[in-house]
């Protein structure tokens, strides 16, 4: 899932978006409400999390403004704002999760999730497609109840392929997540990554299309 992070405080917003990739989330970070409207005018993101005092136009507003253009687009506001009345104003403008600054971090990730799963094939931090279990939290992968010893990044490409099962993925669109991930991406990486999986993973689990990409059924 695509996350644009709306947020002036660059302290705060630096360390959001490392944990937002460490937890395997494509997060990219604008620090004006003009730029994350750009953003999501051109539909390259699929969640905002959004601080109400931006320095060009309130993100309230901003929240209107997408909601009044029929965006659907989720959006958990991260305030300071910790009123009741603020929290009311701020849903009943349309946003979908509301939650005041300071927070814990694994909060506003389990929030995160619950809107993912809204989003995606997967139903749960956990997805079991065949007997292959990936635990998206734990970033744990078993099969047939055995765990698998997956690096860091044939973990993420398999992820990326098993929360979209049934939906063919590009070499250029792993290859775009793994890199705003902060992954180094060789030439050949997505190739040599999804050959090893596959020798770790059941016969046919992960496809090839040829000359499109790669996906996995959802149910095999």
């Amino acid at each position: 899932m695509r996350i644009l992070l709306v947020e002036d405080d660059m302290q705060l917003a630096r360390g959001l978006h490392q944990s937002l990739r460490t937890e395997g989330f494509t997060a990219n970070h604008v620090s004006s409400a003009n730029a994350a409207w750009l953003t999501v005018q051109t539909n390259e993101c699929d969640m905002l999390i959004l601080d109400l005092g931006l320095p060009d136009m309130d993100g309230m507003s901003l929240l209107k403004k997408i909601r009044q253009h029929n965006l659907r687009l989720p959006v958990l506001i991260l305030t300071a704002r910790d009123s009741i009345d603020d929290k009311i104003k701020g849903l009943d403008q349309g946003a979908d999760d509301y939650l005041s600054k300071p927070f814990d971090v694994q909060e506003l990730i389990a929030r995160i999730r619950v809107i993912e799963r809204r989003l995606g094939t997967a139903t749960s931090s956990v997805v079991n497609i065949a007997g292959v279990e990936l635990d998206a939290s734990a970033h744990l992968v078993s099969y047939a109840g055995q765990a698998l010893d997956l690096p860091r990044k044939e973990f993420m490409v398999l992820k990326i392929l098993m929360e979209q099962a049934g939906r063919i993925q590009s070499r250029e669109q792993l290859e775009s997540k793994l890199y705003e991930w902060g992954e180094e991406v060789a030439s050949n990486a997505i190739e040599v990554h999804i050959h090893h999986l596959r020798k770790k993973l059941p016969e046919g689990f992960i496809k090839t299309i040829r000359g499109v990409g790669y996906s996995v059924a959802k149910s095999l």
